[in-house]
């Protein structure tokens, strides 16, 4: 399992980084971001001490680990600036924050998040055709989630994004250490979306892609 979406408690998460990684590591998980909801407030508080943390701890753990971000309820206007300075500050990462239905989430920011570059769009929502199209342009991965209300349309952005041939990813947006799961139940959760069975393997090797793209960069 490779999983690039998990918060600590530097926002809204249970664990601190080295026992989210200990735990995600036990459950046999390969790779892991760490990706805590962020705003033009913490940015700077929370990536610098995300990268410190995991230049100590990478010696004595088996699994990928990169620091990450969720830009989390911004005003769309501002995403472009809030992806590039959380690149600047160290995210191997980037996540915006999509338009859920289960939240107040602004709209356009699918398509702010994407015209950015993010690296993944995290669950985006009833999100339209134009912006599938604008995903599959831009090479923003789509995200499948596990996580309670965000998955409630997981069914229409994977028969979208199948469709017109853009990424996708699963990740679990875990909070705390009930919502990491194995590899075996996200193959269940993708069956669930409508993924077929001979297309799994092409959404985690995407996430595999993803990471080793993190890791490689400065």
């Amino acid at each position: 399992m490779i999983d690039l979406h998990t918060h600590s408690i530097f926002s809204d998460g249970e664990l601190v980084p080295f026992e989210l990684i200990r735990r995600a590591e036990a459950a046999g998980y390969r790779g892991l971001a760490i990706t805590d909801h962020m705003d033009a407030s913490n940015l700077d508080l929370i990536i610098p001490r995300i990268v410190k943390a995991l230049e100590m701890v990478r010696p004595y753990i088996s699994i990928d680990v990169v620091p990450g971000a969720e830009i989390t309820h911004s005003p769309p206007e501002l995403i472009s600036d809030l992806v590039k300075e959380a690149r600047r500050l160290g995210a191997r990462i980037v996540i915006v924050h999509g338009e859920t239905i289960a939240e107040p989430v602004s709209k356009g920011t699918n398509r702010a998040a994407i015209e950015a570059g993010a690296d993944i769009l995290s669950h985006p929502g009833l999100i339209c055709t134009e912006d599938v199209l604008f995903a599959k342009e831009k090479n923003v991965s789509l995200e499948i989630t596990s996580r309670k209300g965000h998955s409630l349309t997981n069914g229409h952005v994977a028969r979208e994004a199948l469709k017109f041939g853009a990424p996708l990813c699963l990740n679990t947006d875990s909070h705390g250490p009930a919502d990491l799961i194995t590899k075996d139940f996200a193959t269940q959760i993708l069956l669930g979306a409508g993924v077929d069975e001979n297309r799994i393997g092409a959404v985690f090797e995407n996430s595999k892609h993803l990471i080793e793209k993190a890791m490689r960069r400065n």
